[in-house]
């Protein structure tokens, strides 16, 4: 059997290719002014890599559902007509013009086409500027695909340039009026360098905000913070200069004025030659400067097939991680120069520079005097609280410093909350970039130690108290300690750390699993120290519950000790330790009004 070997070429449904341009390769209709806009850029920089003197504009007008492009660009043949708009994919960029080819924006034919995603037909009429003895050629297409070509008399494009007509598709008129056509190509093309207008308004505003000469740095101030609120909506804290001449890169960086979440993607503006690529490229900048909005203009990244975001390669690494740089140096110069300013950055920023900090040991060494952390001497920085405390103590969550922190405070002993997002990292790191600096978490056998013991008579008085007391929470998993410490009206201290809760989370797996599964728990069975219930000898309530002959009540009393002491240390409520309230609060009742009954 012979195999068919006859060449075949593509047959292109153009009406599922708009399709495809408008739900699946563009993220909205809006692309379809980017396009005509890059393809009179593109054009106009065709006709100055020949011709430099050449005029370089595009002129926009919009009336009644219609559009009309004019550019004066290099403009087309009617050989090229048929090469480049009837072939799609093919592109002017590739013919003759390699030395310019960095210069160029987009791809004509298929940006072209982009415009059916608005247009039920597209006139083109052209007259090419590197053969100004070929007559103007007309180009008309329908979305339904089908397309004529004509050459036109001298009189209909007497000048080398390229004029876009669009007739609206039903539906779609609203995108072709001149107050929508205004705001996009404001928002595609204000920093295009060539004299673009939609009617007799400028939409270029060149040079760049960032690149205009200003009286002083006052001056460059204001007129940056009202270009972040007319482009962003708030009026930053302070501006970065960005700029980065190898990688071909301009911009600026605002700091945001409140503080928002590190989970929060960036919308930042890239420009790609000018031209608005994205206004949501959350990839530019480091996972760790959430705290700015930037605007940029580049040459030199690459953009993805729908020029709507940024190609993922080694260029966009490095450039993010040199504008990570830049950010990096405005921080130390503000440490250096200006703490005023550096403070009221992280009383609303922190947690951006501790994530920062976390991975840059000089970053670290120069926030040390700034950052804050909560303490038990107040919000202070890990140099000044350090300077105080011979140990820097920490907790390892929000839950443990709750439960030792008044306790710690009273006995002199200064604790770090390190619960919060990065501060543990940074409590640990501090010897490294503070040489000599001990630093311990603090765990409940630290903090009892540092308790008061009870004279033993007393002690030993109160056997069969603390005897019935651990019995009562021996099925928690909780012992009963006995210590003398301030504040007084503290009546007891509930302490663990996770290597108890780990404990205890695998006894009570233990004891709902099968017996497969016990054995297997079992096995895991941990040497760590059961949590503790610290009664406070010096408290009047403690003693007076100590002395009850009643042994019941006393151990009614010891539970809701215990239920009381979670409560304090803001601890979640197992489903058994939920139950021991319920029963102690409910036995205490029934006491109370059973004594009344009986006269008492």
């Amino acid at each position: 059997m012979t195999a068919d070997q006859t060449p075949h070429t593509f047959q292109v449904d153009l009406r599922g290719l708009v399709d495809l341009l408008s739900h699946h390769l563009y993220s909205s209709p809006k692309v379809y002014l980017r396009e005509l806009l890059q393809n009179a850029v593109d054009a106009i920089t065709a006709r100055r890599a020949e011709q430099p003197d050449a005029p370089a504009q595009v002129r926009l007008f919009a009336d009644d559902g219609r559009l009309r492009v004019e550019d004066s660009g290099i403009g087309l043949t009617e050989k090229d007509v048929h090469s480049l708009l009837a072939t799609i994919g093919r592109s002017s960029k590739r013919d003759g013009l390699e030395s310019a080819r960095a210069e160029f924006l987009g791809q004509f034919g298929i940006g072209l086409l982009a415009c059916f995603v608005v247009a039920a037909e597209i006139r083109v009429v052209s007259r090419s500027a590197r053969t100004p003895d070929a007559p103007p050629v007309e180009w008309a297409a329908r979305d339904d695909g089908s397309y004529t070509v004509r050459t036109l008399p001298d009189s209909a494009h007497p000048e080398p340039g390229t004029t876009v007509h669009l007739t609206a598709r039903p539906g779609s008129g609203d995108w072709l009026t001149e107050e929508r056509v205004l705001a996009l190509a404001r928002d595609f093309g204000s920093l295009l360098p060539y004299d673009v207008r939609v009617g007799e308004t400028a939409v270029t505003e060149l040079p760049a905000p960032w690149d205009r000469p200003y009286p002083g740095p006052s001056a460059r101030r204001v007129a940056l913070a009202r270009h972040c609120h007319d482009l962003f909506g708030f009026s930053p804290l302070d501006s970065v200069d960005l700029n980065l001449p190898v990688a071909g890169v301009r911009g600026v960086a605002y700091v945001l004025p409140s503080a928002v979440s590190p989970a929060q993607r960036s919308g930042h503006r890239v420009h790609l030659k000018g031209m608005l690529l994205t206004d949501r490229a959350d990839e530019l900048l480091p996972d760790w400067a959430f705290f700015v909005r930037c605007v940029i203009d580049t040459d030199s990244l690459r953009p993805t097939a729908s020029r709507e975001s940024l190609y993922a390669d080694e260029t966009l690494a490095a450039v993010r991680e040199a504008l990570g740089g830049r950010i990096r140096e405005w921080l130390t110069g503000l440490a250096a120069g200006d703490p005023e300013r550096l403070a009221q950055f992280l009383s609303v920023h922190h947690l951006g520079v501790k994530s920062l900090a976390r991975h840059d040991t000089d970053m670290l060494r120069t926030m040390l005097p700034w950052l804050p952390f909560e303490t038990t001497d107040g919000r202070l920085s890990l140099e000044e609280f350090a300077l105080r405390h011979p140990v820097v103590h920490f907790t390892r969550t929000v839950e443990e410093y709750r439960q030792v922190a008044p306790i710690a405070s009273a006995q002199g002993i200064g604790v770090i909350n390190g619960g919060y997002t990065y501060d543990t990292e940074l409590v640990e790191l501090l010897p490294s970039v503070r040489p000599g600096t001990v630093v311990a978490e603090l765990d409940a056998d630290t903090v009892t130690a540092h308790l008061d013991a009870v004279d033993p008579a007393e002690e030993l008085a109160l056997a069969g108290f603390l005897a019935a007391a651990r019995a009562k929470l021996d099925s928690l998993g909780c012992d009963v300690a006995l210590r003398a410490f301030h504040p007084l009206t503290v009546p007891a201290l509930h302490l663990d750390d996770r290597a108890a809760r780990h404990e205890q989370a695998r006894a009570e797996a233990e004891e709902q699993a099968d017996d497969l599964w016990a054995g297997i728990l079992g096995s895991l069975r941990g040497s760590a120290p059961r949590a503790r219930l610290v009664l406070n000898h010096l408290n009047p309530l403690i003693r007076r519950i100590s002395s009850l002959d009643d042994k019941e009540l006393a151990g009614t009393a010891t539970e809701a000790l215990y239920g009381q002491a979670l409560l304090m240390a803001q601890r979640p409520l197992r489903p058994a330790d939920s139950a021991l309230l319920n029963r102690a609060f409910i036995g205490l009742l029934e006491w109370a009004t059973h004594d009344q009954e009986n006269g008492r």
